[in-house]
């Protein structure tokens, strides 16, 4: 209306974000300032401890509690080095007495992801606690750093908490050296779903038993 005041343009909030969040982000850019100078640090201690030793704390606590850590009783974090790269086929004075279609020795890949690796060697090491999940930390030329999540199936605190109990049965015993943790399930191809993805479940090898079974059924 004619000599009315317009009302105050409304003023948005500012945009909050919380501590994990805040980490998230941080993590996205690994390539900024910050973060080559603290990997490159974080490589190098971690190459001066052992292969496979427990971590005071999670290196990333955002990304941990995101696959599954809890800071309670009960959890463990365990960090591995893992050697990058193919792997050589062991043979004596690298040589294959064999058929040519198996005389190869340097260009051999490994099928499965070194996450899944790093998984199953701390699951040897720890044969009493179990695999939850595991995420990325570091790497140089040689290795690549990942830290494991485990749980102690016998402790109180787990078994009593019903949203992680389910790992106390005896079904969940060394989940990651049957492909049954997040990485087992990204190398069986299990990520996705649909158009030619049909021959991954159950799994491969079950699906080409199906298709190559006889089956003569008859009415009885």
């Amino acid at each position: 209306r004619v000599g009315q005041r317009p009302a105050p343009a409304r003023r948005t909030p500012p945009a909050t974000m919380g501590a994990y969040k805040y980490l998230e982000e941080i993590w996205r850019k690994k390539q900024s300032d910050m973060m080559r100078f603290l990997l490159r640090v974080r490589c190098w201690e971690y190459r001066q401890l052992p292969a496979i030793h427990r971590a005071p704390r999670p290196s990333r606590p955002d990304k941990a509690r995101r696959v599954g850590y809890k800071a309670k009783q009960g959890y463990v974090v365990y960090r591995v080095r893992v050697r990058r790269g193919g792997r050589k086929k062991p043979l004596p004075k690298g040589r294959n007495d064999g058929k040519p279609v198996n005389a190869g020795v340097n260009k051999i890949k490994w099928k499965r992801n070194l996450r899944s690796l790093a998984e199953e060697r701390v699951g040897r090491k720890c044969g009493g606690l179990r695999v939850v999940n595991s995420y990325w930390v570091a790497q140089d030329a040689a290795h690549k750093f990942y830290e494991v999540i485990l749980v102690d199936p016998a402790h109180k605190a787990i078994r009593d908490d019903p949203r992680i109990n389910w790992i106390c049965a005896p079904a969940m015993k060394h989940r990651e050296m049957r492909g049954l943790t997040s990485a087992g399930r990204q190398h069986r191809g299990l990520r996705h779903k649909g158009h030619k993805a049909s021959h991954m479940r159950p799994s491969v090898r079950a699906t080409w038993k199906r298709n190559n079974t006889l089956s003569l059924r008859r009415y009885r």
